[in-house]
């Protein structure tokens, strides 16, 4: 999996995408949280959830399904009622989904539960470019960590700013378009 930092860092890549919202800074970092929230699955291993379990690490968390319905819930309490709740929906889905995307695309573990509950399979993307980040701080600590650093520095950083930076020039040109 990518560190926790980096799911943060590609969720609030999307905020130039959804800018024209308005939206308050809350939104924002409520979307970070989504991105980090599905990793709260590691629980699990301290309480005997197999490894492959639909409960287990990049189980059920990292569903596409639990965007959905984590979205759905968090739309509402975050916008007053009568404001337009599509656009945070998808925002917050997106920064959800962005996480087991992310953990798709490592070299490493056991693939993730995109279709869960509906389906137990595990899947991977078919380009694994980052480097799968150890679980514990003293093995993050090491040669190991710095690989995952340099990776995720790569294909999620430079990613993510890449992809705000496209996002912010294109809805600023589309609204001096409409001006």
């Amino acid at each position: 999996m990518p560190t926790v930092m980096s799911h943060a860092v590609a969720a609030l890549a999307l905020g130039p995408a959804f800018r024209r919202a308005g939206w308050r800074t809350r939104v924002w970092w409520a979307g970070a949280l989504c991105a980090v929230l599905p990793d709260a699955d590691v629980v699990g291993f301290y309480a005997g959830v197999p490894l492959g379990s639909v409960l287990g690490h990049r189980g059920l968390t990292h569903s596409l399904a639990f965007a959905a319905v984590l979205a759905a819930v968090l739309a509402p309490l975050l916008l007053p009622r009568g404001s337009s709740r599509a656009w945070l929906w998808l925002h917050l889905f997106l920064a959800t989904a962005s996480h087991g995307v992310l953990d798709a695309m490592t070299n490493g573990g056991i693939g993730v539960a995109f279709f869960a509950p509906f389906d137990a399979g595990r899947y991977y993307l078919p380009w694994r470019p980052i480097v799968v980040s150890p679980l514990g701080v003293r093995a993050f600590l090491s040669s190991w960590g710095v690989a995952v650093l340099a990776s995720e520095a790569l294909w999620v950083w430079l990613a993510s700013a890449l992809f705000a930076s496209i996002a912010w020039w294109l809805t600023r040109a589309y609204a001096a378009s409409k001006a």
